[in-house]
């Protein structure tokens, strides 16, 4: 016996690992440690992406805005539409004061109008 395999056996029975113990099993394939990430992004693909799509309903309501109708903001303002551009809508939501206030069409929420004639 040379003097490395000396210091190989006596550094093994220090660390207390013996040669003759069975190996471990190997670690799973690379490819299942991205499975959580994907299980993730699926999920989040339906709570929060796919919503958003299924709303024609709305955009149709959003083209048919016209001058003169009244509705009601996200934030529950109420007010008359004065002018209809692609992507605002100036609303005139004090009578008295004569203001007017330009909004988003995304922040429309209903129009009112249409439920007041629909309720006649």
């Amino acid at each position: 016996m040379n003097l490395i395999e000396i210091i190989a056996q006596a550094g093994s029975t220090v660390s207390g690992t013996s040669t003759s113990q069975p190996a471990k099993p190997d670690a799973p394939p690379a490819y299942l440690q991205f499975v959580p990430f994907i299980a993730l992004a699926i999920i989040f693909y339906f709570f929060m992406l796919r919503p958003k799509n299924k709303n024609p309903k709305r955009e149709d309501m959003l083209k048919q805005l016209k001058k003169g109708d009244e509705i009601q903001t996200i934030g529950g303002e109420f007010g008359r539409v004065v002018d209809v551009r692609d992507d605002r809508v100036l609303l005139k939501v004090d009578e008295t004061s004569n203001t007017k206030i330009w909004y988003s069409r995304n922040s429309i929420h209903r129009i009112v109008t249409e439920e007041k004639a629909e309720a006649k």
